[in-house]
């Protein structure tokens, strides 16, 4: 290899050597915030997968699913699913029947074939909590209280004394 050769490969191995570590922070910092989550959630529930009726996408890790007995759950991904806005179907694949944390995956086709995705947790939503995510993630606005409006009061006059 001559000279300009070596010269180049050198370039392109930094290029690719920053890269890489400026993806990788861009990476930690989106886990982390996904992992704090997790673990302040239990995260440990399961759904049956025969049960499944329906879902909400909140973003590209983050669903609520229901079930046939009118529980939801959120379902957060271990990484994003950049087709997941867009598909019009996604599917469960679970080797038990039962979609639970780090056993389960997501499946959906994000235009360049089906993928698989890692579910990091499920965690069974009360109405307030279902009410809660969706403010978070912009679904829904939350409501806001009327605040009463002011009255005048007789006899609270200011008065001035030499």
């Amino acid at each position: 290899m001559n000279y300009f050769g070596k010269k180049t490969l050198l370039k392109h191995s930094i290029i690719v050597f920053i890269s890489s570590i400026l993806l990788s922070c861009a990476a930690t910092e989106e886990s982390a915030e996904r992992d704090a989550y997790v673990a302040e959630s239990s995260g440990t529930d399961c759904i049956s997968q025969m049960s499944v009726r329906d879902y909400r996408v909140l973003d590209e890790a983050n669903l609520i699913v229901s079930e046939s007995v009118r529980r939801k759950y959120h379902v957060v991904l271990s990484r994003r699913a950049y087709g997941l806005r867009s598909t019009w179907q996604i599917g469960f694949r679970s080797p038990t029947g039962r979609i639970c944390a780090g056993f389960s995956d997501l499946i959906v086709d994000d235009g360049f074939g089906p993928g698989r995705i890692r579910i990091a947790s499920i965690r069974q939503l009360t109405p307030e909590d279902e009410e809660d995510l969706l403010i978070r993630f912009g679904k829904i606005e939350p409501e806001t209280e009327q605040t009463p409006a002011t009255q005048e009061v007789e006899g609270a006059e200011v008065e001035e004394l030499d």
